[in-house]
């Protein structure tokens, strides 16, 4: 063997597997979405007593987990509109809402209640600003557009309320709103995994 020649190299294959998409989230979001639409519903029409407070305070900060990561993967993929409502109604809609249920009830409990109008400026603003963003969600019609026209529906009555300008009977137009989301999300979830998994229409959406 020449002593200058070099021994023959052979070429190692890296072991990890390339890299794949992530899968669409939001079944996962709209899951959290529908359980907090049912919490508001029962609180809002009687059906639970401010008893239910905090339990209804944990269920929002489980959603908040979820729609904090069903926000950071969409936005990861380019998905402008639904990335960043799901990131603001991670925030406010899930984690402000479920740490009010518990400092509220703490509150009634100790005999001072805290000053809820302050709960209708920022609900005027979230309102406001789903209202201007609902466009976008028509870019082609779709059961998440039905979703967010409830929506639309449901907080400003909310708003108004907390702001003491409509009396507290008003919430249960919100409330029943609330419940129209709750069941189009369970079911738009259910299509989206559904379908998805097994490749076939079994669940049918509209075209």
């Amino acid at each position: 063997m020449n002593a200058t020649s070099q021994p023959t190299q052979v070429e190692k294959k890296d072991p990890t597997p390339p890299p794949t998409d992530w899968a669409n989230p939001t079944p996962a979001g709209l899951v959290a979405l529908a359980a907090a639409c049912i919490c508001f519903f029962a609180l809002l029409t009687g059906r639970v007593s401010v008893s239910a407070m905090p339990l209804i305070g944990c269920w929002l900060l489980g959603g908040f987990v979820i729609q904090i990561v069903v926000a950071l993967i969409d936005l990861k993929s380019g998905n402008l509109p639904g990335g960043n409502t799901f990131l603001f109604f991670s925030a406010f809609f899930m984690l402000v809402s479920g740490l009010e249920m518990l400092l509220k009830y703490n509150a009634i409990i100790d005999g001072a209640p805290l000053e809820g109008i302050v709960d209708g400026y920022v609900w005027s603003v979230l309102t406001i600003v789903l209202l201007l963003w609902t466009p976008a969600f028509f870019k082609k019609f779709s059961l998440l557009s039905v979703i967010v026209i409830l929506l639309d529906i449901a907080l400003p009555f909310i708003a108004l309320t907390d702001l003491g300008l409509l009396p507290g009977g008003f919430a249960h137009i919100s409330a029943w709103a609330l419940l129209g989301a709750a069941a189009v999300a369970v079911y738009l979830c259910s299509a989206m995994v559904v379908n998805g998994a097994l490749g076939k229409t079994i669940y049918p959406l509209p075209k």
